[in-house]
């Protein structure tokens, strides 16, 4: 049995984000315990050029719920991006599951093999389906999950890479 173009995303986004929200709990119990700010944590960046850890999952999410639509060939929901708060990350992050968990398998049949054209810094690129994917959005995906990691661990919320990995089904 092959690997569907679904398989390897929707699972993924969905696993990721519920590991992301957790994490995100863990951050907002080490803020109240260590009586931290929690806008410092939630404005919090790896380096000045950097962008904070709101925009970090305001990537990540909007990386899951666009990719989704466009291989599934649905309307893309826009989210505003006015996220300051760990409860407002956390709706964020549950919108972002149950819209890409409303896509059905048979939405993305032969996605891989589908036009994907984006704005690419001021240009449109085109990308199979399967290059799209694989090549660009999930990198991109990890990338900002890494990062809002990468971000409360260097703040020091007590989370490890068990935090980033989840539990592994049965």
């Amino acid at each position: 049995m092959s690997l569907t173009m679904y398989q390897a995303s929707v699972p993924v986004f969905v696993r990721n984000l519920n590991n992301l929200a957790e994490i995100l709990r863990k951050a907002a119990a080490h803020a109240e315990a260590k009586k931290i700010d929690p806008t410092v944590l939630v404005n919090a960046r790896l380096y000045p050029d950097m962008r904070p850890l709101t925009s970090q999952v305001q990537f990540a999410t909007d990386q899951a719920k666009n990719s989704s639509s466009r291989l599934a060939g649905a309307e893309r929901p826009a989210f505003e991006d006015t996220e300051a708060t760990f409860d407002e990350l956390q709706a964020r992050i549950a919108k972002t599951i149950a819209y890409v968990e409303s896509l059905t398998p048979a939405q993305f049949d032969g996605s891989e093999d589908k036009d994907i054209t984006l704005p690419l810094r001021g240009e449109e690129v085109t990308l199979k389906g399967r290059s799209y994917l694989l090549e660009f959005v999930l990198p991109n995906f990890y990338f900002h999950v890494t990062a809002a990691y990468a971000i409360l661990r260097q703040s020091g919320v007590e989370i490890g890479k068990m935090d980033f990995l989840g539990t592994f089904p049965a």
